[in-house]
């Protein structure tokens, strides 16, 4: 690395792009006195569903895509013990909220060149226990949804798609997250529509979205808005023993702006990953493979890989200098079977899934944000040539 890379101010990996409209939201928010669930989540609410082209009761937004995949699992009424087919390339609440639902995580390995989980190893996975499939919308590329709902209908499964990556994704035409029962969404400081932490669920029947509104606030009839509104007070009644997953209006504050420019930052995301493709071809290491005919790719996260042999230089040590040269990059993701916890739980060992252990171990994101400028992206590119020999 250069000499001056000390005095570069450092490059956060996925920092959020907010403007005006959303400080100017917060504020207001503060000075009504109203920072719980209310007005601002409802309208955030709408919003969404209106974006997604669903009725408002089809939503329920939640303090996180983790609290959403739960209580969408709690909600679908699976029984106890039931089997969920998911990936092994993903970040561990997806398999969490399968365990906190009370359910059994089984692991179907990936797909070497679209990172999503393979269809062939679903139905390889499925036994007489399985009762769901949560696939999981990786990078922001969509799942084989086709396949998928076609093993789902032949088996009699539940579909619920996890969506953190993939708030703009579609296949053939239509949104991630309207395919299955539930499609959860995440709206964390590094996704594609930011509120800090929060996350929304969206359902295909109405009585089930229902219920996860209730069980994401206590198990309560009510919610704090329509109690202690200006119509006067409202006795509610706890009729499931629920969770406190509600999102704030604080949150939804600045969530109503984010979504607003939705596209505008999508266009932004996808000059710098086009910029990425063209500025680092050619070089010893493998590109995320070009969108699917018929799809659009939520251009969440840009994965490279790092193959010692090819690169003269192991993944982790080009982290390190990437830091070095004050850029910040991850790793998405470490396989779920490489985990101390889920090894000595499960017995699961990397190996039995080695396309998802392989692209887990080589695997590096680079930045990409609507925040970063051309400057931004050209250090990045740099870098990555320096370290690279080139």
């Amino acid at each position: 690395m250069s000499s001056d890379a000390s005095q570069q101010p450092f490059l956060v990996f996925g920092a959020p792009r907010i403007e005006e409209d959303e400080i100017a939201e917060v504020e207001a928010c503060l000075r009504s006195g109203w920072l719980g669930t209310g007005p601002r989540v409802a309208q955030f609410e709408r919003d969404f569903a209106a974006w997604r082209g669903v009725r408002s009761s089809q939503v329920a937004a939640v303090n996180s895509c983790t609290a959403a995949l739960h209580v969408s699992m709690v909600a679908a009424g699976l029984e106890p013990g039931s089997e969920v087919i998911t990936t092994p390339l993903t970040f561990c609440a997806t398999v969490n909220a399968i365990l906190h639902a009370g359910l059994t995580p089984v692991l179907a390995d990936v797909d070497p060149v679209t990172q999503n989980i393979d269809p062939d190893a679903i139905e390889a996975a499925i036994t007489p226990r399985t009762r769901a499939i949560l696939p999981v919308h990786f990078a922001g590329r969509p799942c084989d949804m086709d396949r998928i709902m076609a093993i789902a209908d032949k088996h009699g499964l539940m579909v619920i798609e996890d969506c953190a990556h993939a708030i703009e994704t579609e296949f053939h035409g239509r949104p991630a997250g309207t395919f299955g029962d539930f499609g959860c969404f995440s709206f964390y400081v590094t996704k594609n529509v930011v509120t800090g932490e929060g996350g929304m669920i969206l359902g295909r029947d109405e009585e089930h979205v229902a219920r996860a509104r209730i069980l994401a606030l206590h198990g309560m009839s009510k919610d704090a808005w329509h109690r202690f509104g200006d119509k006067g007070y409202k006795h509610y009644q706890v009729v499931e023993c629920g969770f406190k997953y509600n999102m704030m209006d604080l949150q939804a504050a600045i969530g109503i702006h984010q979504l607003a420019r939705v596209e505008q930052n999508w266009q932004r995301r996808r000059e710098l990953w086009q910029r990425y493709d063209h500025a680092l071809e050619g070089l010893p290491i493998d590109l995320p493979a070009p969108p699917e005919a018929q799809t659009r790719h939520g251009y969440h996260l840009y994965t490279v890989m790092i193959d010692e042999a090819r690169c003269g230089l192991s993944r982790d040590g080009f982290l390190d200098a990437m830091n070095a040269a004050r850029i910040g990059a991850g790793v998405h993701y470490l396989s779920v079977p490489e985990h101390p916890y889920y090894q000595q739980r499960f017995g699961w060992r990397p190996e039995q899934w080695p396309q998802a252990m392989r692209l887990g171990r080589q695997t590096v994101s680079l930045p990409l944000s609507p925040a970063m400028s051309d400057g931004d992206a050209e250090r990045v590119v740099q870098a990555v040539k320096v370290l690279l020999g080139r």
